[in-house]
C-alpha cells in the first residue's frame, strides 16, 4: 500500500473517491463497499458509456481517445455535481492515464485516486471468470499497456487488490483519513 506524500490541496468535506484500474481488479466491489462504509454517493463509470462505446468494446475493440472523451467529461461532471452538491462520491473509472485523470480533474480538481492493482495474471484469471460484462479478457492486455501509475504530483494511493474487498475498503478509508488512525489527507 502506497500514498502520494504531497498532496495539491485539502480535501473538501466529503471527499470525491475515482476508484481506479484495469479492468478486473474489482473497482465495482470496492467502490461500492467504500461508498457504504463512508456514506457517499455512488457512481458506476460502465453505466455512463455510450452504446457506441460498449458495442465496441464487446467486439474487443479498445475504445480510443474520442470515444473516452465524452465519457470522462460525463463523469467528470457527476463528480462536480456532488462535489457542489456536498455530498463528495465514489466513482469507478478506469482513469487509465494521466491526460484521462487531468480530464476528471478539470471538473472536480481535488478528486482523490485510489489505484487498485494487482498482476496481469491474476486479473487475467479474474476476466476468465466473470460472466455478463462487456469488457472480454483480451482487451486486458491494451489496458495494461495504456496503464500510467499515479505521478507523485497526483492526489491518490495504491492499494494491490490481494486482500478481500472488504479490507480494501477498510485500507481506502484510512488512507482517505476517514477512520481513526488514518492520515488525515490535504
Amino acid at each position: 500500500m502506497a500514498d502520494n506524500a504531497e498532496l495539491p490541496a485539502p480535501f473538501p468535506a466529503p471527499p470525491c473517491v475515482v476508484v481506479m484500474g484495469v479492468s478486473g481488479v474489482g473497482k465495482t466491489t470496492v467502490a461500492q463497499l467504500l461508498a457504504k462504509r463512508l456514506g457517499l454517493p455512488y457512481g458506476e463509470a460502465d453505466e455512463f458509456h455510450s452504446p457506441a462505446s460498449i458495442a465496441k468494446m464487446s467486439a474487443g475493440i479498445p475504445l480510443d481517445d474520442a470515444d473516452r472523451l465524452p465519457w470522462l467529461t460525463a463523469l467528470g461532471e457527476w463528480l462536480a455535481d456532488r462535489r457542489a452538491a456536498g455530498t463528495g462520491a465514489v466513482i469507478t473509472c478506469s482513469a487509465l492515464t494521466r491526460r484521462y485523470r487531468d480530464v476528471l480533474r478539470a471538473s472536480c480538481p481535488d478528486a482523490y485516486f485510489l489505484h487498485l492493482s494487482g498482476s496481469r495474471e491474476l486479473i487475467a484469471a479474474r476476466l476468465a471468470g466473470r460472466t455478463g460484462h462487456f469488457m472480454p479478457p483480451a482487451l486486458l492486455d491494451s489496458q495494461y499497456a495504456a496503464l500510467e501509475p499515479l505521478a507523485e504530483d497526483e492526489r491518490g494511493g495504491v492499494l494491490d487488490v490481494g486482500p478481500s474487498p472488504e479490507a480494501l475498503a477498510e485500507a481506502a478509508a484510512l488512507l482517505l483519513g476517514a477512520v481513526p488512525g488514518g492520515p488525515a489527507v490535504g
